[in-house]
């Protein structure tokens, strides 16, 4: 079953210790579930997988797995500079997941596809029966190759290779990814500022973190662009881009839209380093600064 609509790439709910809090996951599902999310992408960037130890992740996406139904899917990803910590994890979660997913290592970069096909083929293997997912992201991993090349080879060498989380602003590889094959892998767009470019050319599933705070919006920009209202529809956007622009002034984007979660009712507590937590006097000048730009009424509630 492919992936589709708009997938939440979710936030590690934290204690003021900065342990992690699995009891808010319950809440957070529910959260998601009420405003049309059709699932959580766990783990990931947003997540700050990169703060997280190889056990914490693994509570996180135990939790997680308690909120999957056939209606709200569960990707974990597992991508890890150390590839044998990537393949633990992958093993931990084949029985809990809908699928997988891994970004490049990031730290000695892979500077062929040939080794970028080779880490992504050890992950897939240890959960065959998983749909595994490449997340290319290159401007945190500097695995800069073009998809479609990956594409080919994945396709013939990876068994259970399903397709890609694609963030990137690149719609002419983004176009060619999903038309390759006439279709039949599943690409995922991954770059919420420019959601509506991707509706032209065919998308069909989203991840994203802006979807955890304005899943309406983006049904709304989506509805208007179907309608062929396309004036409203770029309005909108321009919207979903106002609202990154106003959080990263509150001490970065990452720790204030985190920070937010609490105002839309799911207090993911504060973010570890490098990460700032919004501060208390913050909240109440981000929330006139989102009334002013007519944003705060397409939040998720």
């Amino acid at each position: 079953m492919p992936l589709e609509n708009l997938i939440a790439a979710t936030y590690t709910p934290l204690q003021q210790d900065l342990s992690i809090n699995l009891t808010a996951v319950q809440t957070y599902g529910a959260f998601l579930k009420r405003n049309r999310v059709s699932g959580a992408f766990v783990n990931g960037t947003t997540a700050d997988f990169v703060s997280l130890s190889t056990e914490e992740r693994k509570l996180i996406v135990e939790a997680w797995s308690k909120e999957k139904t056939k209606d709200f899917q569960l990707i974990n990803h597992v991508g890890h500079n150390n590839l044998r910590e990537a393949i633990a994890l992958t093993e931990h979660c084949a029985d809990k997941v809908d699928a997988i997913a891994a970004l490049a290592p990031f730290y000695f970069k892979l500077n062929s596809l040939e080794q970028l096909l080779e880490y992504c083929k050890q992950i897939a293997f240890a959960a065959p029966k998983l749909p595994f997912y490449y997340y290319h992201i290159p401007v945190l991993t500097g695995a800069d190759f073009k998809m479609i090349d990956f594409l080919m080879a994945a396709t013939q060498e990876i068994p259970n290779f399903s397709g890609i989380k694609f963030s990137k602003n690149d719609l002419i590889d983004f176009t060619h990814c999903l038309n390759f094959n006439k279709g039949a892998t599943n690409i995922l767009f991954g770059v919420d500022e420019i959601f509506l470019s991707s509706l032209p050319l065919g998308a069909k599933g989203w991840v994203g973190s802006t979807y955890n705070h304005l899943a309406p919006l983006y049904y709304k920009i989506k509805d208007s662009f179907e309608n062929k209202n396309h004036v409203q529809a770029g309005e909108l956007q321009q919207k979903a881009i106002r609202f990154v622009e106003l959080l990263d002034q509150y001490g970065g984007y990452n720790g204030a839209a985190k920070g937010l979660m609490k105002i839309l009712g799911v207090d993911c507590g504060p973010s570890r380093f490098p990460h700032s937590t919004l501060k208390e006097d913050h909240y109440p000048r981000l929330i006139e600064a989102l009334e002013n730009e007519d944003i705060l009424q397409y939040t998720s509630r």
